[in-house]
Order: C-alpha cells, then structure tokens, then sequence
C-alpha cells in the first residue's frame, strides 16, 4: 500500500513539473515572437542630396529602430547620386531636385510608381551676419566687387537652380564675373559664407536651421516671382536587391512620422 501511495505521489509531481515547463515554454514564445524585426539582417543603400543630411540622418535612424533593417546612405551633390544610380548601386534615389528624377524616370532607372514628392526646396541668398557687402535682393548680387560662391551647375540641384534664377533676372554675366568659387556640394556653400571668405551665396531656406549656420548668417528671401522653387522627390530604383524594403523606406520618409522631422529641419510641405 505504502508503494502505491509513493508511486501515485511521484506521477503527480511528475505530471505537475511536465505542466509547468510546458507553461514556460508556452509564455516564452511571444517574447521571442515581439524581439523580431520586419527587416532585421536586410540592408538597402540610399543615395541622397547632400544637403538633406541633417533630416536623412535623423529619418534613417528612426527606421533601422523600427524595422531592424541596415541602411547605407551616399550623400553628394544631386549629378553626382545620379552617378551611382545609373551605376546600379543605389535601392532609393532623393536629389535635391525633381529635375534629376525626371531623367530617371524618361531613362527607366526608378520605378514611376514609386516618385513620391516630400517636400518644397526654396532657394534663398545667404549673407554673413555682418552682411559687409549690404546684399538686400538678387539685383546686388551683379555690384561689382562683390564676392560671391555658387554651386556648379554639373554638381548640386542649387547649382542649376541658382543659374536659373540669375539668367531669368538678367544678371548672369555679372554673377558670374563676381562668382569666385564653385563648389561640388551645398553644404560647401554654407562654409564659405560662416567663416565670411564670400559676400553670399545662394542655398536652400532650410539650411538655416542647421546648427552650423546659427548667429553667422543672415537669409534674405527671393521673391517668388523672381524665385525657381523646387521639389524634393524619392523613387525606388529599378536596380534594387530589395524592392520590399526599398519601397519601405521610400513610403516611409514620405509618410506621416516623417512629417514632424522635415519640419523640424526647415522644410515646408509640397502644396500637392
């Protein structure tokens, strides 16, 4: 009788240790289930105007937390990333201009159905704080002896666009007399005018808003008349290894997070 007690004790205790390591087991797998990213160990490259680096910075960083995937950014000047486009190493293509898209999208190198506009790219001209050349509209941009930078036109969008707007207002011939340096990137632009080696230069509205630019500059805003402003897109490229987390992060920075750090860095919405 006594051995039967002991058995029938040892099947109960075995029976109960068996029940709670399944329950373990059972509670542990949503855990493991929630740790897991949709795009973890997924990587895609990025190629991006230069002067959406403050933004892009903050933007990708939010989506690889989110989604676990690895993105890799090339930034340069908007002829430059289209370089690498054509050259099959970029997933997501964003110049600083549409125009650059355009050419993409005529030559069959992005997705059509993937051109999402993000957001308005406001060409303005920048003066140090001190404003030594008294520049106080596009027309003083032609004084003789002013010093000026401006983007070359084979380089960054502003390059283009600046030549634009200074052909359009009867001034090119003079700007570019008093044009002493050409840069390869925006971000240059920026430089040459802080540490005040130039009278002004023509940039993007938003780069104002970067920390480098505080109390050193001063922005005086083009009419629209006179102004040529742009539109900042992305598109999907018809190279990528993977389209699925490519237009992930495409509908991403143009969805609704995105929104509140475009405005953040300066950057105003498209009309439509």
């Amino acid at each position: 009788m006594k051995k039967i007690c002991a058995f029938i004790i040892i099947m109960v205790l075995a029976i109960a240790l068996a029940e709670s390591g399944c329950a373990e087991k059972g509670a542990s797998t949503p855990v493991l289930e929630n740790q897991g990213k949709e795009f973890e160990g997924r990587q895609i490259t990025v190629c991006s105007g230069a002067g959406l680096i403050k933004p892009m910075t903050e933007l990708i960083g939010n989506f690889e937390n989110e989604t676990g995937a690895d993105v890799e950014v090339r930034y340069g000047g908007s002829a430059e990333i289209f370089g690498f486009l054509t050259s099959k190493e970029c997933d997501v293509f964003i110049p600083g201009d549409y125009y650059y898209t355009g050419q993409a999208m005529e030559k069959n190198y992005v997705f059509n159905e993937s051109v999402t506009n993000l957001t308005l790219h406001i060409p303005v001209i920048a003066v140090p704080e001190k404003n030594p050349a008294n520049i106080s509209g596009l027309e003083d941009l032609a004084k003789p002896g002013v010093k000026l930078a401006l983007g070359d036109p084979n380089g960054p969008a502003i390059g283009k666009v600046s030549e634009t707007i200074c052909e359009k207002a009867g001034i090119l011939p003079e700007v570019e007399n008093n044009t002493i340096v050409r840069t390869a990137t925006v971000n240059q632009l920026l430089i040459y005018v802080v540490s005040d080696e130039v009278d002004a230069a023509i940039i993007w509205e938003d780069m104002a808003n970067w920390g480098e630019a505080s109390g050193k500059l001063k922005i005086i805003h083009i009419p629209e008349k006179q102004n040529k402003i742009k539109t900042i897109p992305t598109a999907v490229s018809v190279y990528t290894k993977d389209p699925e987390l490519a237009k992930a992060f495409n509908a991403y920075i143009a969805g609704g997070k995105a929104e509140k750090t475009w405005e953040k860095w300066g950057f105003k919405p498209c009309k439509s």
